[in-house]
């Protein structure tokens, strides 16, 4: 029989994209939604999966609601990618950030316990959690020191995934998925704003693109080649938490110079900065070190930020 995965958050950039790799696998493949009747499911639809998915509505922060989902699905593998997911939103949103994350967690968390079946769990965490790296990229064994709401949410999430690991012998982990992008993120993630409004400046516009800081780095990867390492994190005998990244970090300024040399066009010409855009704490380094993923899963990116910027652009 094929195996069954139930995707939390399947509408977004991450479900999607999952959604279509574990189709290509052969799962049966279920997606919750707060309302599936009345949301749009965009994504899915670009991917040309919609009508393969079995789409259900579930609230993730209601206990009950959660339970009888994966009773009714019956699932091998879960997969929570849903909550809140703009760090910039959070610090305007703190409580709904958090009970968002962190209650669905520990909602789902409590219903494999329950039930008992051998459900294999995977947690989408967030390099967030690490906070300032500097020059020391982030492992499997750095602290968390997270400088947001959605990182404190995210780091709160990954410790009860942890120690309902050890405490109750399930088979959950958490992927600490450093930046990753794709021509389904929205405008609200600043890459995606970068990519379309410089589009629309080549095309014409007399439009301005407003930043705050472009001093920050990140290590910024391709979503679709993110998804298959949540796949292989629950394909493993024993379940552990792996940091996903490129190992490569740039500068957002340097993001900005390759899109608006793609058009042909000068960037200094066409940026404005806001300090009303800058975050109350932000990180300002992001650095990864994804070595356990190769030697552990045989997983490595393929793309790092300048094809990434093609892929969004094509």
């Amino acid at each position: 029989m094929n195996k069954i995965a139930l995707i939390l958050g399947v509408s977004g950039q991450d479900g999607g994209f999952l959604a279509r790799f574990l189709l290509g696998k052969g799962y049966n493949v279920y997606g919750t939604s707060r309302d599936a009747h009345a949301s749009s499911f965009t994504n899915l639809k670009f991917l040309g999966i919609f009508d393969q998915i079995k789409l259900i509505s579930m609230n993730p922060e209601d206990f009950h609601s959660v339970l009888m989902t994966i009773k009714q699905t019956k699932p091998d593998e879960i997969y929570h990618l849903a909550g809140q997911s703009s760090v910039g939103l959070s610090f305007e949103q703190p409580g709904e950030t958090i009970q968002s994350i962190v209650l669905s967690t520990l909602n789902v968390l409590e219903a494999c316990r329950m039930i008992d079946n051998g459900i294999k769990f995977y947690h989408a965490g967030s390099s967030e959690c690490y906070g300032e790296t500097q020059d020391k990229p982030a492992n499997e064994k750095t602290a968390y020191n997270p400088r947001s709401p959605y990182g404190v949410a995210k780091a709160s999430a990954c410790w009860m995934v942890r120690n309902y690991r050890e405490a109750y012998n399930l088979f959950v982990c958490s992927g600490l998925l450093f930046n990753h992008e794709s021509p389904l993120r929205s405008t609200r993630f600043v890459t995606q704003k970068i990519v379309s409004t410089a589009k629309l400046i080549a095309n014409g516009s007399k439009e301005k693109l407003t930043l705050g800081r472009i001093d920050i780095s990140r290590d910024w990867g391709w979503a679709p080649e993110y998804v298959e390492v949540m796949w292989l994190m629950l394909q493993q005998d024993q379940p552990e938490d792996f940091v996903i990244a490129t190992g490569k970090t740039y500068t957002l300024q340097n993001f900005v110079d390759v899109v608006f040399s793609r058009l042909g066009l000068d960037w200094q010409n066409y940026v404005v900065l806001s300090e009303t855009l800058i975050r109350p704490t932000d990180i300002i380094v992001s650095t990864a070190n994804p070595e356990r993923a190769l030697t552990k899963l045989g997983w490595q990116a393929q793309f790092d930020m300048p094809q990434v910027v093609d892929k969004m652009m094509q």
